[in-house]
């Protein structure tokens, strides 16, 4: 996954805390096991400092997962590592919300907060 597609844009009220809450419903990678597609929601949420994430860039960033084999947690987590060092939010989570395999459903949700 190339943190490198990820454009940011100024912060117009860097002053101000406000929440800023992306939801993307049809998130897909591959499962490293099975082989098989993963299909979930991500939400990302944030209270920006400087910066703001670009929607299209991250469109175009999600879509390199696609065909990844990685688990829910890695992505979760590296999602959250990438937009944390491209944005440095003042706070940020990243929540992933799984389809159903074999009965089975999972949540993984991870947080930063800037230490300032």
């Amino acid at each position: 996954m190339k943190k490198e597609l990820l454009e940011t844009f100024e912060n117009s009220f860097p002053d101000r805390d406000y929440t800023i809450e992306i939801v993307n419903p049809e998130f897909t990678s591959v499962c490293p096991k099975t082989g098989l597609p993963d299909f979930g929601t991500i939400t990302i949420s944030y209270i920006p400092d400087k910066s703001c994430v670009e929607l299209k860039s991250l469109k175009y960033y999600y879509l390199e997962y696609r065909n990844a084999g990685i688990f829910y947690e890695n992505i979760t987590n590296t999602i959250l590592d990438h937009l944390v060092e491209v944005l440095a939010p003042r706070e940020m989570t990243v929540k992933t919300e799984w389809k159903a395999r074999g009965g089975i459903t999972e949540t993984v949700s991870v947080s930063y907060r800037s230490q300032k």
